[in-house]
């Protein structure tokens, strides 16, 4: 059925709006509950949802590269097939909601109204992102380390490592980017997870920030104080190359619906129109001024900055005229504020 140009179906909404994409493309693919609600409920669903991920995968020949289930939510790194993303996820989400529903009598959309697909790079982030998503559960508190992670049935990390079975998993594309032997492959790719638990969760990756797009972060850096960031798209994580190369090679209407920006007039528009609503000058501001109002617009900021344009933590000191150390300083005091 077909609403305000928008598909219909019992999971949810698939969005007619173009999406980046091509076979073979790599996807970071994010589905979460209708109104933060579960879409797995008892280990019955979760083998109904991974049965399905697997069939649907190997009907459209999409590879399966990472994924984790959680209650109210998933993420799935794949390459897309033949027929492209919209195929797959249409297939899927559609039938494992209309199981879904029979068995629990409800009616009415499972699946927030839109998944979030991210084009990624693959050179840059492929690493990354699959560490980032065999995590998940960890970072959940649904397992209470590492080593109870490898044989954690709902994520593929344990089919990386050998210990469950997923043969619709490509493992062996995996652990290639780890080792040209496996056991090598394995022992580096078990001690590159293991490296990510200090780094907690990762904005820049996932979030709905303009700056997903901007990978390499140490290029960005090296940049002058007054040069512009690189070009920026919400639906790609990738160097600035990358996104140029992806939005020019895609149909005119998909590069049309959503223009790339410049991160950095953005950022200093928002600091800007923040300064002015609050009655305090740029300059203190950015001169570390410590008055209580103007401490607290620079928290408000950090926070804005790092979840709506996922900036790394050195770009938001640069920005506020802090130090790196005080924003870290200044998260820590609110990760810790809201933990009491």
């Amino acid at each position: 059925m077909v609403e305000n140009g928008q598909l219909h179906f019992s999971g949810g909404i698939i969005p007619r709006l173009a999406r980046l994409d091509a076979p073979g493309t790599l996807h970071h693919v994010m589905i979460r509950g209708i109104e933060k609600g579960p879409i797995v409920d008892d280990d019955q669903a979760r083998r109904n949802w991974i049965d399905r991920l697997g069939i649907v995968a190997q009907e459209t020949e999409t590879r399966i590269l990472a994924w984790s289930l959680l209650d109210n939510h998933a993420h799935i790194l794949l390459k897309s097939g033949p027929n492209g993303l919209s195929q797959f996820m249409r297939r899927f989400l559609t039938g494992y909601a209309v199981a879904y529903n029979l068995r629990h009598g409800r009616h009415g959309h499972l699946f927030q109204n839109r998944y979030k697909s991210i084009v990624c790079d693959e050179d840059v982030y492929f690493q990354e992102l699959v560490r980032y998503i065999h995590l998940n559960p960890f970072r959940a508190g649904l397992v209470k380390d590492i080593r109870n992670l490898e044989r954690y049935p709902w994520c593929g990390h344990g089919a990386v490592m050998g210990k469950v079975s997923y043969p619709w998993q490509d493992r062996g594309y995996v652990l290639s980017w780890f080792g040209k032997r496996k056991k090598q492959a394995l022992m580096a790719y078990r001690r590159y997870v293991a490296e990510g638990v200090s780094l907690g969760h990762r904005p820049e990756l996932v979030g709905g920030g303009l700056v997903r797009s901007l990978g390499g972060w140490s290029a960005v850096m090296g940049r002058n104080r007054t040069g512009d960031l690189p070009l920026a798209d919400a639906r790609i994580l990738g160097v600035d190359d990358f996104v140029e190369r992806v939005l020019k090679e895609a149909e005119p209407r998909v590069r049309h619906s959503f223009p790339p920006i410049r991160v950095r007039e953005r950022v200093r528009e928002v600091i800007e129109k923040s300064c002015l609503e609050k009655g305090i000058h740029r300059v203190e501001l950015a001169g570390g001024n410590r008055r209580g109002r103007v401490s607290r617009l620079r928290v408000e900021l950090a926070h804005r900055l790092l979840q709506e344009f996922g900036l790394p933590l050195a770009e938001i000191a640069r920005q506020l005229g802090v130090s790196t150390s005080a924003i870290s300083k200044m998260f820590t005091r609110s990760r810790q504020a809201n933990s009491t």
